[in-house]
């Protein structure tokens, strides 16, 4: 395909984006705000689902290949920006999860370095826990600090030219005898010979009425900040479904929440305290340092968190990327290459019938 507007420029969008401009294909992406300033900003960068072993195989598979090639990945983009999305490999440890012996039975089959861990080896692990658990480690697990990688990945994008359309919302698919032909946004008419749509929680009403509706719904996420000092925290810690991320500089994030409240974003109270007691009580010396921020963000909900890639069932040359859920970050390498490889009629990287949108 010569020509492709993609609507949507989160973590996923810009990665397809840029597969497709080294393939040689011209694209447009359209963006109903900034550029990357959505889900892939707001979250926390773990660079794995949380509790990898509940996850069906399908998420399992996009996210152990978006694991062995985020390295490469990063290093290209850093190079081809200027910037650093700050990749560290910091190590995800799990306090008392009530299905130990599932997450070491996964860990065996899936060949993924997954150790259990007593409370004495959990606090020699990360030794600011307020209180240590039994838990398992996964010392392989990164971080990168997403609004970073957004900024490099857009200009990586750019510099591959890439034109990327902000504050520019599709209106609608614009559709001649069952094919579509472009998209109209509130300035303009972008025509192509393709349309992907990887608009986020915003993406599913632009399907509505073509048939094979997806189950993608708005999902509320909260996060905070702290500014604490370099290295007080040096392992993303999860336990009873909150976590801490340390950054370089010695930021903490603190997370999250999930709220089915339809599109509103704003930071609440009842969130700020909840996810202030719970990252100090799994890291106390949080309490001497300020919290300098709080937001939140919409995560596209889909069901299990299987997203959808593929073509759509219904309008040729149409093209979904759809329903990534809490695992953007952690699935978008793979997301992205596996509808490259699609769309470039190339041998996909993998079976693609577990996220081909139906029926």
């Amino acid at each position: 395909m010569k020509s492709t507007v993609i609507i949507g420029a989160g973590l996923t969008g810009l990665l397809l984006a840029r597969e497709l401009a080294l393939a040689g294909t011209k694209v447009t992406v359209v963006e109903r705000g900034r550029a990357g300033r959505e889900s892939s900003w707001a979250g926390g960068g773990i660079l794995s689902p949380l509790y990898p072993w509940r996850y069906p195989e399908a998420v399992t598979a996009l996210a152990a290949w978006s694991q062995r090639h985020y390295p490469e990945l990063v290093s290209r983009i850093q190079a081809e920006s200027g910037l650093d999305p700050e990749y560290l490999q910091s190590g995800l440890l799990i306090l008392a999860p009530d299905d130990r012996g599932a997450a070491l039975a996964w860990g065996r089959e899936h060949q993924v370095e997954l150790e259990e861990v007593s409370a004495a080896q959990a606090a020699a692990i990360e030794p600011r826990l307020g209180e240590a658990k039994p838990g398992v480690w996964l010392p392989h697990i990164a971080q990168l600090r997403n609004p970073r990688m957004m900024q490099a990945l857009a200009k990586s994008c750019a510099a591959l030219g890439v034109h990327v359309l902000e504050q520019c919302p599709a209106e609608r698919l614009l559709i001649e005898q069952g094919r579509v032909r472009g998209v109209r946004t509130a300035t303009r008419d972008c025509h192509a010979e393709a349309v992907v749509v990887a608009g986020g929680a915003w993406g599913r009403p632009l399907l509505e009425g073509l048939g094979g509706e997806l189950q993608v719904e708005p999902v509320k996420g909260q996060m905070l900040l702290y500014r604490a000092a370099p290295d007080l925290v040096r392992r993303i810690v999860l336990a009873g479904g909150h976590y801490v991320i340390p950054r370089r500089d010695g930021h903490i994030l603190a997370g999250s929440t999930l709220e089915h409240v339809g599109f509103d974003k704003t930071p609440t109270a009842d969130a700020r305290r909840e996810l202030q007691a719970a990252a100090e009580a799994l890291i106390p010396a949080l309490r001497d340092y300020p919290l300098v921020n709080h937001w939140a963000g919409l995560r596209p909900g889909s069901p299990q968190g299987i997203p959808y890639i593929g073509p759509h069932p219904k309008v040729a040359n149409l093209y979904l990327s759809a329903g990534h859920f809490r695992n953007g970050v952690a699935i978008g390498p793979a997301s992205a290459r596996l509808l490259a490889d699609l769309m470039l009629a190339r041998t996909p990287i993998l079976a693609p019938s577990a996220y081909v949108p139906g029926p």
